[in-house]
């Protein structure tokens, strides 16, 4: 379902204040911000986003997060 999801810190060393995160979807570019309490703020129009699929893209990204984030660390 996604195409390239790449995640970093918003500031460097500064994790506690959330991470951006890329992706492609349906060959469109989008991005958004993840926050350490699992909130997403979409940073690209949501008419972008296939809005009955909204809840399973953002399971996805939750996933693809605990990931890259906690896993990815160790």
């Amino acid at each position: 379902m996604f195409q390239h999801f790449q995640v970093q810190t918003i500031l460097p060393n500064q994790h506690h204040l959330g991470w951006k995160f890329s992706f492609f979807y349906n060959q469109r570019k989008i991005t958004g911000l993840y926050y350490p309490n699992g909130r997403i703020h979409w940073e690209c129009p949501l008419t972008f986003l296939d809005l009955g699929n909204k809840d399973k893209i953002e399971k996805q990204i939750h996933d693809l997060m605990i990931f890259h984030i906690y896993d990815h660390e160790r």
